[in-house]
């Protein structure tokens, strides 16, 4: 993986961290997630096909996140897709969250510490030099 793609996930993950919580903090995860889709040497990382991964529940808890990354993306969608049951769940409430409509009812904001907690275990199975 080269030093610029690595820097920018490192930058992307500091971001995570530093973010307070609120809307923004929700976007710093979706950029986090786009630059680990954006780049496929990160895949193998984070495969469902190695033991560890699937001992430490990686697939699953990277996928939490990708949750947050689609609700974005599909925020800023093409109005009148059918986006299904789940999507348009998460849709409402981070819609919820931009709008500081932040109580403990939304699950999203509920879990928003859950959530800076999975981004750092993704980050350091794609970075094993990371000590939390």
């Amino acid at each position: 993986m080269s030093g610029k793609i690595r820097s920018d996930l490192d930058k992307k993950f500091q971001a995570v961290i530093k973010t307070p919580a609120g809307f923004d903090f929700f976007v710093a995860i979706h950029d986090f997630i786009e630059h680990i889709e954006l780049n496929s040497s990160f895949s193998g990382s984070l495969s469902s096909g190695l033991k560890l991964n699937r001992e430490q529940n990686i697939p699953n808890k990277y996928n939490h996140l990708k949750q947050i990354y689609q609700g974005l993306e599909d925020a800023n969608g093409k109005p009148g897709i059918d986006l299904g049951h789940a999507r348009c769940m998460v849709l409402v409430e981070l819609n919820r969250i931009k709008n500081k409509d932040v109580s403990e009812s939304n699950s999203f904001w509920k879990k928003r510490e859950l959530f800076r907690k999975l981004t750092e275990e993704i980050y350091g199975r794609l970075n094993p030099d990371y000590v939390a």
